[in-house]
């Protein structure tokens, strides 16, 4: 083997990691308009025709489960809600053997409505973005008046049995960053998961300023204000949060409630990250910051077998480069948006 030719099996590359988190972006497209995300007006949508098929959708899903050996399967978008074929996408790749473990990211518009049916079509988990609780600070961060919406997607999805439940939220300085113990009440109250995330180089505007960005330091001095936390014990693994237990407080299933930080600029885990990426549009991504893609649709649609997508699956991530490189004075930020990208 030579340092341009990856292994046979797995989807390893050069650092001596091995991805087996998938995450799929369904599409660009999202209901909500975040400052941090995209502008007012929305972007220029993927057009249909280069969109991935649900049928290409699985088929990529299963020729990464069944021949590269991943284990988790993360839906994404955009808004992956507002694909319509979600729900079946989700019964396919939960029925493939090994079966992956099923989860999927969402603004929360719309979950009331589909956390049943995708908890019946084997969906295991959720994670909700829910950055603020004053639904007039929820209305001025995503220019939708859609706070109540996402209140009720959450309890819909506890309600049907997607647990733990998980938050996501973006603290940015000047605007939301006076809600850090806010939102942990929120979540502590309602037995969710939460998980605070550094704002990362990946707006439409290309605007983000590393001074700007709210620390996952700073977020956690302001959780011990009001919080005793301690280390969690569990192994972190390739997981992006590192998690605290909140003394006081317990998880609905009974054990001690957890907060989490993705410190993913100020600290990043670069060297324990086990995940790949699949766009909207077929194109392998093996970092979130990546510069390069490799087109799997083109493959697909061309007559390619499951193993020959698989050894160009392989080859894209044996070029993964060891860190994001945010630091380096170089960084540029990836042509994609983190809506178009998946996350």
């Amino acid at each position: 083997m030579t340092l341009s030719e990856p292994p046979g099996a797995g989807l390893a590359d050069r650092h001596g990691r091995v991805a087996t988190d998938l995450r799929v972006s369904l599409t660009d497209r999202c209901n909500l308009r975040c400052t941090y995300c995209m502008p007012a007006e929305g972007l220029d949508w993927l057009p249909s025709p280069t969109l991935l098929t649900d049928d290409e959708v699985v088929r990529l899903i299963a020729v990464a489960v069944t021949q590269l050996g991943v284990t988790e399967v993360r839906f994404t978008g955009g808004e992956p809600l507002l694909r319509r074929g979600l729900p079946g996408i989700v019964q396919a790749v939960a029925a493939l053997e090994p079966r992956p473990s099923t989860m999927l990211t969402t603004n929360g518009v719309g979950l009331a409505r589909l956390a049943g049916p995708l908890a019946e079509a084997g969906l295991d988990r959720v994670n909700v973005s829910l950055d603020t609780v004053d639904p007039a600070r929820f209305q001025a961060l995503t220019r939708r008046d859609r706070h109540a919406d996402v209140l009720a997607g959450l309890a819909a999805s506890a309600a049907a049995g997607l647990v733990p439940v998980k938050m996501n939220a973006v603290l940015l300085r000047g605007v939301n960053d006076d809600e850090a113990v806010p939102l942990l009440r929120f979540a502590l109250e309602h037995g969710y998961e939460l998980r605070f995330i550094e704002q990362m180089p990946l707006d439409a505007g290309h605007t983000w300023r590393r001074e700007e960005m709210v620390t996952g330091e700073e977020i956690l001095g302001r959780l011990r204000e009001a919080f005793d936390l301690r280390p969690d014990p569990a192994l972190r693994g390739g997981a992006p949060a590192e998690t605290w237990l909140v003394e006081g407080h317990s998880s609905v299933g009974g054990g001690p409630a957890r907060v989490g930080v993705i410190a993913s600029v100020s600290q990043p885990f670069c060297g324990a990250c086990d995940r790949t990426r699949l766009t909207a549009d077929g194109s392998v991504r093996s970092c979130l910051f990546s510069q390069e893609e490799t087109d799997l649709r083109g493959a697909l649609r061309a007559g390619a077998t499951d193993g020959e997508l698989a050894d160009l699956w392989r080859k894209a991530m044996w070029a993964k480069p060891a860190g994001h490189g945010i630091d380096d004075p170089k960084f540029l930020q990836p042509a994609r948006p983190m809506s178009a990208i998946g996350g």
